[in-house]
């Protein structure tokens, strides 16, 4: 069946009579009828099999919510964790020891500098950016290189990525390649078909879709799918039953709501791109956005964000009093939930190899909620006029 139809039927209870989401499973202990089943389970488990064993190592609900995932993402394995960050750290801590050496896209998500200089360089993992071009790849990779992560498209401004061309390059050197698809939530587009060797998402956003849940995925095949669920194991990452019915139910809207985003996104970009004070409005969809052809050519839809580049003559103040003026979008970190959100960013603090960014204008990140777009328009509109002031 199509993606969007799998959506909805997946992961349900197959008795009858029955209800039409798993029941919400809370428990850290679970008990057996005999040592022989206990001992049992735990072997079965050893050897790769998921049971209902003790809390910390699922649940009925949370094996519905990874089977939900590994549909989205059309992987074998998926493993669910507290938080987008706790999923990019699981990948690293999986795969890198001291004296390993990473290759990270310069687009990537602002929070994993972070863990670059808070955990990986004081631990001994050597670090370097790539522009997100296979050429600038080669030039980066070492015979102690264990790793390559990026996302796809990069952060902010979405720069774009020949995914396919990453994959072969890696594949050729026997070099895992690890994909933040936050963007696309696996709706959109699904990296391990396009050769990636493991997805993350920051479930966080658009697939619980309600600003109510803090959650993260990653999904891989094969011995390595196994491989991360027992460093989580280890490491004692886990969610909770209530956390994974709230992010089922929004998989199964997660196509009708995404559809929304996308076109209030589009209608607003396309008014935006128009203003005064813009130099340029930032959005795979758009046919002058420098990606464009490998947006359409490796994604099935664009989602709700877009980002307004102002013209360097733009005081970031006045963009600061342009947010604060705006009644509809909230002011926040995150997106992908039902609300809109405005927030300014600094591209040349996000980047390191680009630095372009400390002379071009301010940044404001918009996400394109579920209201009447004509009144997100109003609201944008009416606020615009503070940067004339």
């Amino acid at each position: 069946m199509k993606l969007t139809t799998d959506l909805i039927h997946l992961a349900r209870p197959g008795q009858r009579p029955a209800p039409v989401n798993p029941p919400v499973v809370r428990t850290s202990t679970v008990t057996f009828s005999t040592l022989d089943e206990m001992r049992d389970t735990k072997q079965r488990r050893a050897n790769g099999e998921r049971l209902f064993s003790y809390g910390r190592r699922g649940t009925p609900t949370t094996h519905a919510l990874e089977d939900a995932i590994s549909r989205l993402e059309n992987g074998e394995h998926t493993q669910l964790l507290p938080s987008g960050l706790a999923a990019i750290n699981l990948v690293f801590m999986t795969l890198l020891q001291p004296g390993a050496h990473v290759v990270i896209a310069d687009s990537v998500y602002q929070p994993v500098r972070r863990i670059v200089e808070g955990w990986l360089r004081p631990w001994g993992i050597a670090v370097d950016y790539f522009d997100g071009t296979p050429e600038h790849l080669s030039t980066r990779l070492r015979a102690e290189t264990r790793l390559i992560y990026t996302e796809v498209p990069g952060s902010l401004v979405y720069e774009m990525q020949d995914l396919p061309a990453l994959a072969a390059m890696a594949a050729e050197r026997d070099i895992p390649l690890a994909v933040d698809n936050t963007w696309s939530s696996g709706l959109l587009m699904r990296p391990l078909e396009h050769g990636a060797t493991i997805s993350l998402m920051a479930c966080t956003k658009y697939v619980v879709g309600h600003s109510d849940v803090m959650l993260g995925s990653v999904t891989a095949n094969g011995e390595l799918g196994r491989r991360l669920a027992e460093m989580a194991a280890t490491q004692g990452q886990c969610i909770g039953g209530d956390d994974a019915y709230l992010a089922l139910r929004g998989v199964r809207t997660l196509a009708c709501r995404m559809a929304t985003h996308a076109d209030n996104a589009r209608q607003l970009g396309d008014w935006l791109s128009s203003q005064p004070h813009v130099a340029r409005v930032h959005q795979p969809s758009r046919a002058e956005h420098p990606g464009h052809g490998l947006w359409q050519r490796d994604f099935d839809g664009t989602n709700g964000l877009l980002t307004v580049e102002f013209t360097a003559e733009t005081p970031p103040s006045r963009v600061d009093a342009l947010v604060d003026s705006l009644t509809l979008f909230g002011i926040g970190s995150s997106w992908g939930g039902f609300e809109s959100l405005a927030l300014p960013c600094d591209l040349a603090a996000a980047r390191s190899l680009d630095d372009s960014w400390s002379r071009r204008g301010p940044c404001l990140r918009l996400h394109a909620g579920l209201e009447a777009v004509d009144d997100l328009r109003t609201d944008l509109a009416r606020a615009w006029t503070r940067l004339d002031e």
